[in-house]
């Protein structure tokens, strides 16, 4: 591997000056600079990360703090998404990324700690307990954060428009003629909240009662809550004639309990997803659902911390809202009700 003396060098000058030039000092002239950069790029030259922790204190490192308790982990089509374009974008911006944990060998790390340990230089926090004592400590520390689909006043956070996405939905279903429109929500969080403010406001806004008995509670990418939500809406005297599911994947658990029930979609039954996966675009029928933008939330959530980072307090906290869009399919019939 190439060194700053290998560099000085080929080029004739002294190592001092090469550290200099590749380090943007202004006392090398444009003329030398670019000459040892274009040397070190035909060298392949790439700095020592000790060396550079030394002199700049950064490492070039952001942690990522995912925490999925569906057991899915990178597995998890939405989310992984989002983590494939955190990395993409980091690495376009020159970081790298590591995967925050409590354990550390046999002994057990705050996830402060441990970011103090590895000197991230950032972090981006996504799908985890935000009111959980260790993640309120690192968003209250002096580690520059970015959380995902969770709001705080002292940190940026880049969420999608989740009232928005069941607002669309329901006026979607209830254009399609529909005013008994259920809605199996996920785990309450943030997400799930909006999401509920979202649907209730477009029932509202159409004049349409809703039940309470309509709202049901299951959880997050989990086929097995869905499917016994899905029974329960079945069950009732007067059951819906559409149903909202939390996410496309979990929606694989409500179907299975539809067909067994002996039932077909759209005929006898109109149902929707939410997230938009790879999925919903090849299952039969295709799923109408709401498309979450995981790539651009991934890119838009790097850029902003990488942007935290480099700005230092002249970076104002900010919540960026990336919008959706819905999804046609074949799941949904349009019906007359008298």
């Amino acid at each position: 591997m190439a060194t700053i003396k290998d560099i000085s060098k080929a080029c004739g000058v002294s190592p001092a000056t090469v550290s200099n030039a590749l380090n943007g000092a202004d006392d090398v002239s444009s003329e030398t600079a670019e000459l040892v950069r274009r040397t070190a790029e035909r060298l392949h030259y790439m700095p020592n990360a000790a060396a550079r922790l030394l002199k700049t204190n950064t490492s070039q490192n952001i942690g990522v703090l995912f925490i999925d308790d569906t057991m899915s982990g990178l597995t998890h089509e939405y989310f992984s998404l989002i983590l494939n374009s955190v990395k993409d974008e980091a690495e376009n911006l020159g970081y790298d990324i590591t995967f925050i944990n409590s354990n550390f060998g046999k002994r057990k790390l705050s996830f402060l700690q441990h970011c103090i340990y590895r000197n991230f230089d950032g972090v981006i926090i996504a799908s985890v307990d935000f009111n959980s004592p260790p993640v309120l400590e690192l968003v209250e520390s002096d580690v520059p954060v970015v959380t995902i689909d969770y709001s705080f006043d002292n940190v940026s956070s880049v969420v999608s428009d989740n009232f928005d996405g069941a607002y669309q939905l329901f006026t979607y279903l209830a254009d399609m003629g529909h005013r008994r429109i259920a809605f199996i929500h996920g785990d309450r969080t943030l997400v799930t909240d909006n999401r509920i403010r979202g649907y209730k406001e477009a029932a509202r806004d159409r004049g349409i009662e809703i039940p309470e008995e309509y709202l049901v509670a299951a959880r997050f990418h989990d086929g097995k809550s869905v499917g016994k939500a899905t029974e329960y809406l079945l069950d009732l005297p007067e059951p819906p004639t559409a149903i909202m599911f939390p996410d496309d994947f979990s929606f694989m658990g409500g179907e299975a309990v539809l067909r067994d029930s002996g039932l077909s979609i759209p005929d006898d039954i109109s149902v929707c997803g939410y997230d938009g996966i790879n999925l919903s675009r090849m299952i039969h029928p295709r799923l109408t659902t709401w498309y979450q933008d995981a790539d651009k939330i991934g890119r838009t959530s790097a850029r902003k911390l990488v942007e935290t980072i480099e700005l230092g307090s002249k970076c104002k906290a900010e919540q960026i809202m990336v919008s959706g869009k819905l999804l046609d399919g074949c799941s949904v019939k349009a019906i007359n009700i008298l």
